[in-house]
């Protein structure tokens, strides 16, 4: 099944729901260029666990700066010579700054958005990683980051929720909502493999995959 008409993908979702592992593992099919978020070189992130109001907002700033630093230099550079796989979508920033940021802090935010944000390529698909709380967090503890153990699982059903709004009104490029509850594409080939099929099938600007236990 080919993907070749896919030279710029967009893998996203909650917490835990497996993006990274899935961006990697599509680039690797694809020959293409990965474009991480590195949350874990966000020195703000396992303070923002155990204060979130206090850490909030450098927590965001950091990860704006990050993302459109990396978004810029992909603009500059040749996105379309080997294709790109990234594992966040700039536009759902908002999503985090409105749960986590007081009023006041989201207005600051919203201004440094403005002048920041670079335009970046539209993709040509969006991936949304769906899984119920609990599925998402079992797979959080499984990962056995420290800072991320004592998630709170209303902050983590919050998350789900505002993953789910945003995305139900997302319409900027073409999306496949994926149903990840009983499908583990970091672990299973033949998982992968059902995507990849899935992915070369689509013909719709938004359409749904999941498969039963």
């Amino acid at each position: 099944m080919s993907l070749a008409r896919y030279r710029y993908i967009v893998v996203e979702g909650p917490i835990g729901a497996g993006k990274t592992s899935l961006t990697r593992k599509l680039a690797e099919r694809l020959g293409a260029d990965t474009l991480l978020e590195n949350a874990g070189d966000n020195p703000f992130l396992p303070r923002f666990y155990q204060e979130p109001r206090r850490y909030a907002l450098p927590t965001q700033l950091h990860f704006l700066f990050d993302r459109t630093r990396q978004l810029r230099d992909l603009a500059q550079g040749d996105l379309f010579r080997v294709g790109t796989v990234s594992d966040f979508l700039i536009d759902k920033d908002m999503l985090f700054a409105r749960l986590n940021l007081e009023d006041d802090e989201f207005e600051l935010y919203q201004k440094v958005y403005v002048d920041l944000a670079p335009q970046a390529p539209t993709p040509d698909l969006v991936i949304y990683l769906q899984a119920p709380v609990e599925t998402l967090q079992a797979r959080v503890n499984r990962r056995g980051i420290d800072y991320e153990r004592g998630m709170d699982a209303n902050y983590l059903q919050r998350l789900v929720n505002s993953y789910s709004t945003f995305f139900h009104r997302y319409e900027s490029a073409p999306l496949l909502i994926v149903n990840t509850a009983n499908l583990n594409f970091a672990q299973s080939e033949a998982d992968f493999e059902l995507l990849v099929e899935r992915i070369g099938k689509m013909r719709g600007p938004r359409e749904f995959f999941s498969r039963a236990a």
